[in-house]
């Protein structure tokens, strides 16, 4: 059953930085220089290993760590295959440290071949069975977003029967998730790190999302991404902003933290918070540097394009 669209905020969770500082105090935040440190402007989410440098190799410690720098976010790909006893550590930490949980991937994703594209039954069975596994997941960590990518393109489909088969898929995905106020996040991937994959440009997920018509069917608007494969980022983020439910960070060449790359994250950041975004920003790169002067260059790259 559909569930009323008004009971789903917009972007996330509304948190105010005093909430962000609940139980924790300002002076909590100490920074790696020692010195108390603001939150962010925006929920930037860094993932695991991206601090190990200096945090250790315990994802509890980790997120410790990424409090400590003033981040108010967290996301983490591999989640659901996480033994429970850690998901639910991290769920508690994340509920102490005030980390809000970002994304994580729903369902096997089929890099080389078909699955959702081609209308294949028992692929569409295997898929919806992973969603319903995902709610298990999103309640115990107490996530909202769970990306979802479509798959392999079907080459002997046109592509108007391509994208029927996609909707009816993810369509069903959205009666099961709706219940729980669950929203899948579609990844739109470049070709040409992915290529052969069917879910590419704006637009495409923007009438795939309009099709499908549920709150609980939302897209991932990976900047990185989009660069590379129509750039336009701020206008299309203009033209899709009421589908968009997530976003995700990587400067282009590279996949590194912004400052490193082509994109000028100040002002994209700039513009997703003059639009009053409530949601998260996913730091879905690598670090342009290694060890900890690496981790402290991807800190510094996040506070220079968070001054707008």
């Amino acid at each position: 059953m559909s569930m009323n669209r008004r009971k789903f905020i917009k972007q996330g969770t509304v948190t105010s930085a005093a909430s962000l500082l609940t139980g924790q105090g300002i002076s909590a935040l100490t920074g790696l220089s020692g010195q108390a440190v603001e939150p962010f402007q925006l929920k930037y989410a860094p993932h695991l290993g991206m601090f190990k440098h200096h945090a250790g190799d315990d994802p509890v410690a980790q997120l410790e760590f990424m409090a400590d720098q003033g981040f108010s976010a967290f996301e983490d790909n591999g989640m659901k295959d996480r033994e429970v006893s850690m998901q639910e550590k991290m769920a508690m930490t994340m509920q102490r440290r005030n980390l809000q949980m970002g994304v994580f991937v729903a369902h096997k994703i089929y890099w080389n071949e078909p699955n959702l594209t081609n209308g294949d039954a028992d692929k569409r069975t295997e898929f919806l069975q992973h969603i319903r596994e995902s709610v298990e997941v999103a309640k115990r960590v107490n996530a909202t977003w769970m990306t979802v990518v479509p798959g392999h393109v079907e080459l002997r489909l046109e592509m108007g029967f391509q994208t029927a088969h996609v909707v009816e898929s993810l369509k069903q995905a959205a009666a099961i998730l709706e219940p729980h106020g669950l929203v899948m996040v579609l990844e739109m991937l470049n070709f040409r790190d992915h290529p052969g994959q069917f879910l590419k440009k704006a637009a495409q997920a923007y009438e795939i999302c309009k099709a499908v018509d549920s709150p609980s069917c939302k897209m991932l608007f990976d900047i990185y991404h989009q660069q590379i494969t129509e750039g336009n980022l701020i206008p299309n983020m203009e033209l899709a902003w009421e589908e968009i439910g997530y976003f995700q960070i990587g400067d282009n060449p590279g996949r590194k933290e912004p400052t490193t790359g082509e994109i000028n994250y100040r002002n994209v950041f700039k513009y997703i918070h003059s639009r009053g975004w409530q949601g998260i920003l996913g730091m879905e790169h690598g670090n342009s540097q290694s060890g900890p002067e690496g981790e402290m260059a991807v800190i510094k790259a996040y506070r220079e394009s968070d001054r707008f």
